[in-house]
């Protein structure tokens, strides 16, 4: 007994494999994978390059976690930033200091969104906004690391507000740089 295949049957099965061919031979093979590659097969998002351009700090899906990687684009290589997450914590919105010292970023705080502050050099992170009313979003960091812009809803609205860290902070300016006090 010879079994027929139904013709639209037939049609589905083949743009199935056409279309299958096409995808497999679109794909993007030749992008560097690796533990040291900038570019993975994972979601990376919300980039932000350092004043001098050597740095990126940008949000990723690798290693199955969120988290926010800071890529050296000189060296081609990832720099380590430990104790910057902590379990079940988000992080979104890097912004970088002039040589990348400073990373201002958006994290939770008992489920509230607070900007955090990550010293590369000492590497330590920090909460500047521990007991802000309102809600807060996208920080920026000045090159100096001394300021950090940021949008609240303290009033109701989507407002600007900038918080200055204090004169007393170690600035991230280059080597050699004259400081102008404010």
């Amino acid at each position: 007994m010879k079994k027929l295949t139904p013709k639209w049957l037939q049609n589905k099965i083949y743009w199935s494999l056409l279309f299958s061919l096409v995808v497999t031979s679109c794909s993007s093979d030749n992008i560097p994978i690796g533990p040291t590659s900038l570019n993975s097969r994972f979601t990376e998002e919300q980039p932000a390059l350092s004043g001098n351009g050597r740095f990126l700090a940008f949000i990723s899906n690798r290693n199955g976690a969120h988290q926010l990687l800071v890529y050296d684009l000189q060296q081609q290589e990832f720099f380590r930033i430990p104790r910057l997450t902590r379990p079940d914590t988000i992080i979104e919105s890097p912004s970088l200091s002039y040589t990348g010292r400073y990373v201002a970023y958006i994290t939770s705080d008992q489920g509230r969104p607070v900007i955090g502050l990550y010293d590369r050099a000492a590497q330590q992170s920090q909460i500047l906004t521990p007991i802000y009313r309102g809600w807060v979003r996208n920080p920026n960091i000045s090159p100096d690391g001394r300021y950090v812009v940021f949008e609240t809803s303290a009033r109701g609205q989507w407002d600007i507000e900038v918080l200055d860290r204090g004169p007393n902070i170690e600035l991230d300016i280059p080597n050699g740089a004259p400081i102008n006090p404010p």
